[in-house]
């Protein structure tokens, strides 16, 4: 008698070499990115409290830091700027001299062609009402867009001039990809890429971040970040700065927005990373500190996730680390 035959899928589980071979998603260090901070007015790096092993770095220790990410295989660094002193146009974003922008030369001369240098460009870091545009004159609090894509236009050639290969338009600003776009195709910088963080959500897991880079804000950002209720929007979005010239879309944050990245992933032409924000990392920590997860497999299967929503690469805190354990 003939029967049908037993499907096992189980059988392929069986063991670590068969799962390892069986593996849909693999994740490599080169998949990987380090967010960090530079602090200015600081002489050694100061740990921030809700994001622990992460620090405000100094320039020297950012430049041991992301000589250990180029040996760990990591693929790139993202620097945000943490300056001394802040005005209401963000003045120090676009010095030369600004720390953001000589952090940027010192990493570029450390790592030289091993590491992806990254910069983060929005004005939140820099402003003393910290948000991520001029204010709007008219003294309501909202944004001035087109007064900000000013401002992101000369930070664009500060940071492209301090050697950043991928601009970080974080700022959430209708039109920002064209503006700066056309800012570096102008300057003769038509090899520097851009970066759209294009659904980008007004989320409550940014805010060990917000300690991080010493953010000045009072009240939210939801006028121009994302609502996290819509999940077509964030298409919409990223559909928009492919039209204006990104060379790589952006989905932040990662976990909690897995079908939007999942979404952005299935038709985009270009690379889509996404960011395991600062909130994500530090609810990991939090919870491995109690003993009530394993951090290592939960960092592993956490990033492993996001890669298999359809990031190819991943911002995260735990980058080097993780390198480590893959390699």
């Amino acid at each position: 008698m003939n029967r049908p035959p037993v499907i096992r899928p189980r059988r392929l589980r069986r063991t670590p070499a068969l799962r390892r071979l069986a593996a849909e998603t693999r994740l490599h260090p080169a998949e990987l990115i380090l967010p960090a901070f530079v602090r200015e007015g600081i002489d050694e790096p100061r740990p921030i409290s809700s994001m622990p092993g992460t620090v405000q770095h100094t320039i020297d220790s950012l430049r041991r830091a992301a000589a250990e990410a180029a040996e760990a295989g990591v693929g790139g660094i993202m620097l945000f700027g943490v300056p001394e002193q802040r005005d209401a146009r963000g003045s120090a974003a676009d010095d030369p001299d600004g720390i953001l922008n000589l952090a940027t030369r010192a990493v570029v001369e450390e790592a030289g062609d091993a590491l992806v240098v990254q910069t983060d460009l929005c004005l939140d870091e820099f402003t003393d009402h910290g948000h991520c545009g001029v204010l709007d004159p008219d003294g309501d609090g909202g944004i001035d867009n087109d007064a900000s894509l000013e401002r992101y236009r000369s930070m664009t050639l500060a940071q492209a001039a301090a050697g950043s290969a991928v601009l970080g338009l974080s700022g959430m600003m209708d039109g920002q990809v064209a503006a700066v776009r056309e800012a570096l195709d102008e300057a003769g910088y038509e090899e520097t890429a851009i970066l759209g963080y294009s659904a980008k959500y007004a989320s409550a897991f940014y805010g060990p971040f917000r300690e991080a880079v010493d953010s000045q804000l009072q009240g939210d950002r939801r006028s121009y970040q994302q609502d996290p209720a819509n999940r077509r929007e964030g298409v919409r979005e990223a559909e928009l700065d492919l039209a204006e010239g990104a060379d790589v879309l952006m989905v932040k944050p990662a976990m909690s927005y897995l079908d939007v990245l999942a979404d952005v992933a299935a038709f985009s032409p270009v690379p889509v990373w996404a960011y395991q924000v600062s909130g994500e990392a530090a609810m990991i920590e939090a919870a491995a500190a109690n003993g009530w997860i394993d951090r290592r497999r939960a960092i592993e299967e956490s990033v492993l996730g996001i890669k298999r929503a359809g990031a190819d690469a991943v911002l995260s805190y735990f980058a080097v680390e993780l390198a480590g354990w893959i390699r």
